[in-house]
């Protein structure tokens, strides 16, 4: 007998699953001014996905592109089970006029409801199901209970650290104990169990029996049951003699709840978990240390930060410690925001604030002018909307204190390492020129045994881009490279590549005698992940041949994984010119329809290496605009207004920037432009932006 696992189903036969029910209704949608996409595959993904598989149908099927129109992307598709039935609420995303979708999408179909969320929200499908008196729903209606659960657990706000959720009924707190009562079954206890915790009302005789199950069925990996976020503060709060031993075995994933109960056993173990730069931790530390022992909570930061120093905690510790410290000031000391003020102002104004505040240390003070180093704009826009005069010249006055002290503050420090790969990205255009200072924390971090593979990854390829990596950081790295650096590490090379082809690249430059055996490897079948990536290493000590083979490959329509770049920068090289052109030659001829993806990288090019010359700047700008308004390639679009911020010296960049930033009609284009806006600002005050 085949057991199709994840299949079953309570449904009786026959009787069509709800997916089945809500493509046959969905088909009969449609009409004048209003049309429904097909149901998804996984290439729509997301909501810009939706949108293009609507233009791209509006044209096949000559509909008018006007039309409004209803969909949901795959993302939304996991409402679904695999056997069909619906385990949650479906989000209808949609486009066009908003009265003219809700019309066309109706009540639903039979069995089912519709809520309509607004102009500026998705709709929601849901199954119709039936509650009693008390508004209490079958303990047998699965979508029933699914739908009571996630009222009662809905928070007053989300918008505060502690969560505050409305009063349960005496018949709602005596269901869910009911559904607690009996034989413990942990997979569904959890959903019963966080309600009434969230009231801090599981009973003792509750959490024992849930305590018990958990301990025995996940001895070992207690963090795999979810229901623990609520049997660990049941715990703590009735002062169970298990509660230390089961935090302790938690470990840094329990200082939310510790930090909720400050005890000096509490603050053992979240001080342990902060010195080791656990986020979590730190920030549980801090909340433990401000409620029992420093009601000030810029002393109390003083003093942890300089705990900290003192025991070598990571640096990125400091940085939690100032995102604690700013939440806990702007938390203790809220006021409404004016109505045309930035709702992020009082916190990134709290950040410029702390970057010249004498009263913390240094290193916390550096975190601070980290963080507002790409926020100083947006709390000078945000101060000038201010209707108080007093606080608009004050919030000024701690910009200019700010300004006047940051690059001290910043010499010698670099970012995050350790962090989402995207945030780098988006800091890596800071290093369009390397400062001596620069240019020795990237040799450090590549000289430190402890960085990682991405942190080795952005640093090589900084040094290798600017002509700064030398035989001591190639030296630095050999010993590592067949043990980690041969690992597989995903980048598409937007702005680094695999550390291995940068060394590789590098070795090769330099001669040194390890290039041989580098390239060995990469001619090898084994490890697959490197194939596709293999060819990135000609740009170093490139020759025709290697360019040749490099374009025939971007020529062939494989998947570029940094190809093209890579060919625009050994091209540049074999060539003796600057980058530009090669990549002004792709990205101002609209007849390289083909080759979006080149146009891209292109302006990726232009952005990271403007031209000092002002002759090729202004012919740069100009070949960014021609992208810029080809209304075919969206994408090219996106990179060309992200990547005009060095050329705004010419008056009609900065004119057409400041257009496209406030009513194109791309979203995403507006984003990028506002972007280059930022970063344009940012280039004036450092002088930073040469090749």
């Amino acid at each position: 007998m085949v057991v199709l696992v994840g299949l079953n189903t309570n449904r009786p036969a026959g009787q069509q699953s709800d997916l089945s029910r809500i493509k046959a209704w969905w088909r009969t949608l449609g009409g004048d001014r209003f049309a429904v996409l097909p149901p998804p595959t996984r290439g729509r993904y997301t909501q810009s996905d939706g949108h293009e598989d609507a233009a791209e149908m509006f044209a096949t099927q000559g509909i008018a592109t006007d039309t409004s129109f209803a969909y949901w992307h795959w993302q939304s598709h996991d409402a679904f089970a695999r056997s069909g039935e619906l385990a949650g609420v479906l989000y209808l995303h949609w486009g066009g006029d908003h009265a003219t979708v809700a019309a066309g999408l109706g009540e639903g179909p039979p069995g089912y409801r519709i809520v309509d969320n607004g102009p500026q929200g998705a709709f929601q499908l849901d199954k119709v199901t039936a509650t009693d008196a008390d508004g209490l729903p079958d303990p047998e209606d699965t979508a029933g209970v699914r739908q009571f659960l996630a009222r009662i657990d809905e928070p007053r706000s989300r918008k505060t650290r502690e969560r505050e959720y409305d009063p349960l009924t005496a018949a709602e707190e005596r269901w869910l104990h009911e559904r607690l009562a009996g034989p413990v079954d942990l997979a569904a206890a959890d959903r019963f169990a966080a309600p009434l915790e969230h009231r801090r009302a599981l009973t003792p005789e509750e959490t024992a029996r849930l305590l018990a199950a958990w301990r025995e069925t996940y001895a070992g990996r207690l963090t795999a049951w979810r229901g623990w976020r609520s049997v660990l503060p049941a715990l703590l709060r009735q002062e169970h003699p298990e509660a230390w031993e089961v935090a302790a075995e938690l470990g840094a994933d329990a200082s939310h709840a510790l930090a909720a109960h400050p005890s000096p056993r509490s603050l053992e173990l979240l001080r342990t978990w902060a010195l080791t730069g656990d986020a979590g931790a730190v920030r549980g530390w801090f909340r433990a240390h401000h409620a029992r022992h420093e009601p000030d909570p810029v002393r109390a930061a003083r003093a942890l930060s300089e705990e900290l120093t003192a025991h070598t905690a990571p640096e990125t510790a400091q940085t939690r410690l100032l995102h604690a410290l700013r939440e806990a000031v702007t938390t203790e000391h809220r006021v409404p925001p004016p109505p045309s003020s930035d709702g992020f102002f009082p916190l990134l104004l709290s950040t410029v604030r702390f970057a010249t505040d004498e009263r913390l240390p240094r290193p916390l003070r550096v975190a601070a002018a980290k963080a507002a180093a790409d926020t100083a704009d947006r709390v000078r826009e945000a101060a000038g909307r201010l209707t108080d005069a007093a606080e608009t010249a004050e919030a000024l006055a701690a910009l200019e204190r700010y300004e006047a002290a940051r690059d001290d503050l910043l010499a010698g420090t670099g970012p995050d390492l350790t962090g989402y790969e995207g945030g780098l990205g988006d800091l890596y255009h800071r290093y369009r020129t390397l400062t001596p200072s620069d240019v020795q924390w990237l040799r450090d971090r590549l000289a430190d045994p402890s960085t990682e593979v991405q942190g080795i990854a952005f640093c090589l390829e900084l040094l290798y881009a600017h002509g700064e990596a030398t035989q001591t950081e190639l030296q630095a790295l050999l010993p590592r490279w067949k043990k980690e650096l041969t690992k597989q590490y995903r980048t598409t090379y937007t702005e680094w590549r695999h550390p291995l082809v940068t060394l590789t690249c590098l070795a090769l430059d330099l001669e040194h005698p390890a290039a041989a055996d580098l390239v060995a490897w990469w001619a090898k079948p084994k490890p697959l992940w490197k194939d596709p990536v293999r060819l990135l290493t000609h740009l170093g000590a490139p020759d025709e041949a290697k360019a040749a083979e490099l374009w025939e490959f971007i020529v062939s329509g494989g998947h570029d994984t940094g190809h093209l770049m890579t060919w625009v920068l050994l091209r540049a090289r074999l060539d003796g010119v600057h980058p530009l052109h090669v990549a002004e030659k792709l990205i101002a001829e609209p007849g390289v329809r083909a080759y979006v993806l080149a146009r891209v990288e292109s302006a990726t090019v232009l952005r990271l290496w403007p031209p000092a010359d002002p002759v090729l700047r202004h012919e740069a700008g100009r070949a960014l605009l021609t992208a810029l308004r080809d209304p075919e390639e969206d994408l090219v679009r996106q990179y060309a207004a992200m990547s005009l911020a060095p050329y705004t010296d010419d008056p009609i960049v900065a004119t057409v920037l400041d257009t496209t930033a406030r009513a194109d009609e791309d979203p995403l284009v507006r984003d990028s432009a506002r972007f280059s806006i930022e970063e344009a600002h940012r280039l004036q005050e450092t002088g930073a932006g040469g090749p």
